[in-house]
């Protein structure tokens, strides 16, 4: 990052954050990584209910952090785009890493 981000940039991502950071939404944009899911697919891989997990994909659309797509009667979930998965995945990467011994 060569610019320093804007006010505007910094609330936009504080926001994106403060979605990511409710362990059921994030658990249902890592599901959308694995590809198109309908609602009802989402939510029993999730053992959560259909209302639910439409609730929060209403929150994550209107973050971008998901798209949909319609299919006849069916609309389906992916992450929105390769930034979003590219992120996700490099933060469960970082999660995984080995802690360093605590510094004394």
């Amino acid at each position: 990052m060569s610019a320093t981000p804007s006010e505007t940039d910094l609330v936009q991502l504080a926001d994106l954050f403060r979605l990511l950071g409710d362990p059921t939404r994030l658990r249902i944009v890592l599901a959308c990584l694995r590809g198109p899911l309908a609602v009802g697919d989402i939510a029993r891989s999730l053992d959560l209910t259909p209302t639910l997990v439409s609730h929060h994909l209403r929150l994550l659309r209107a973050a971008r952090l998901v798209r949909h797509q319609r299919r006849g009667r069916q609309v389906l979930y992916t992450a929105a785009d390769r930034h979003v998965s590219g992120m996700l995945q490099d933060m469960l990467e970082h999660v995984a890493e080995p802690q360093p011994e605590a510094l004394a």
